[in-house]
């Protein structure tokens, strides 16, 4: 592990992947009492995810391309490759550092930033298996694994995502921050000393060509009808932002079994964490709004949140709009369904995330000049 473990790490990701804290709350938490001179590393860090998002939604082929690639990979790679996929995942590479990293993360869920970007680069550079399928197993397992951040990440990582970048892992490193025991002649190490790791030519089949943003209103619409809160796992807080006073009748939430086994095969503490997160953000808006709310374990939520609206009498759901991922693919069927029982779906985006994804087309420092002369107009008093 590290030597400093965890101790210098906020491990607020996972609660930020799912908004029970907003990156709004915390940038406003951080200016209230530091400079943005003296914060502005820690507000890089926290406007990545964004600027990640941003990017993802402009291009979001190359997720689809991903969930295809993993799929490709798994149905036609020799099965030499696919054991030596299980044994490095399973923390069987005969690289001690490696191993003791991959059985962190399959136990507790959760990586340091570094030992992610080590790993990864371990597993694309030294192993040479496949980006996809790395990426994969961080998604199965991260309590915060995001769509973009995580994807994204791993091609970066690869040489992808960024031309004429690619991050190799060193010896000379990690020796700087992980115990010296797993380091030693008999750990394996050697297979990552420096210069003994080569970068690899891994193959991007992604189109990463920019669409437009999709269009959402960032203000409550006027009401007609009954109206009812479908609250999913992309953003927990509506409490915060634009749907705070939205007076909904009744509030809704969906976590499906199907889904997570199929076809995203998610590790069981994974999802005890989705459950989790979503059980406390059901909670919270019942309290919020003083109405009814349930939480449903469905096979299929784009039918459940259908069913639900029409026994609910509803004539418009209120969500925020998800993002590229799992809850983002609900979307576009949803549409045509509600909009057959003449059921109106308004989908809701944070005016800081509108403001943020439109600066995302290029790469993260061009974002970061123009968002921090924003945070500066907005945040700092």
């Amino acid at each position: 592990m590290l030597k400093q473990g965890h101790g210098n790490v906020s491990k607020l990701s996972a609660a930020l992947r799912h908004r029970l804290i907003t990156e709004d709350e915390i940038i406003h938490g951080t200016l209230t009492h530091y400079s943005f001179a003296g914060a502005e590393k820690w507000l890089q860090e926290v406007c990545w995810r964004r600027y990640w998002k941003g990017w993802l939604e402009m291009r979001p082929q190359v997720w689809t391309n991903w969930r295809a690639r993993v799929r490709e990979l798994r149905e036609t790679l020799p099965r030499e490759v696919l054991e030596k996929v299980e044994a490095v995942e399973s923390g069987h590479s005969g690289v001690a550092c490696m191993d003791l990293f991959a059985r962190e993360l399959i136990k507790t869920g959760y990586l340091h930033n570094h030992a992610r970007m080590w790993w990864a680069s371990f597993w694309i550079h030294a192993e040479g298996l496949p980006w996809e399928l790395g990426a994969d197993f961080f998604y199965r397992h991260l309590l915060d694994a995001d769509p973009a951040s995580n994807t994204l990440s791993w091609r970066w990582v690869a040489g992808m995502q960024t031309p004429g970048k690619t991050y190799i892992v060193r010896l000379s490193n990690l020796e700087k921050h992980a115990d010296p025991a797993l380091l030693s002649d008999r750990s394996g190490s050697h297979r990552i000393a420096d210069g003994a790791v080569q970068r690899s030519l891994q193959q991007d089949y992604a189109d990463t060509s920019i669409h437009s943003l999709p269009e959402f209103s960032a203000a409550l619409p006027a009401r007609s009808g009954r109206v009812g809160l479908w609250l999913h796992a992309d953003d927990l807080a509506p409490e915060t932002g634009p749907l705070a006073d939205l007076a909904p009748d009744t509030i809704a939430a969906f976590t499906s079994a199907r889904l997570y086994d199929e076809p995203y095969r998610l590790a069981e503490n994974r999802i005890a964490a989705l459950r989790a997160v979503v059980s406390d953000g059901i909670a919270r808006a019942a309290s919020h709004y003083r109405c009814p709310a349930q939480l449903s374990e469905v096979d299929d939520t784009g039918a459940a949140i259908v069913a639900w609206a029409r026994s609910e009498q509803l004539a418009e759901i209120v969500a925020f709009a998800p993002n590229v991922g799992p809850v983002g693919e609900v979307g576009p069927r949803l549409s045509e369904h509600l909009a057959r029982r003449a059921i109106r779906l308004t989908l809701i985006q944070r005016e800081s995330d509108t403001h943020a994804f439109r600066l995302a087309s290029a790469g993260f420092f061009p974002f970061w000049e123009k968002m921090s002369a924003h945070l500066r107009a907005n945040f700092c008093t």
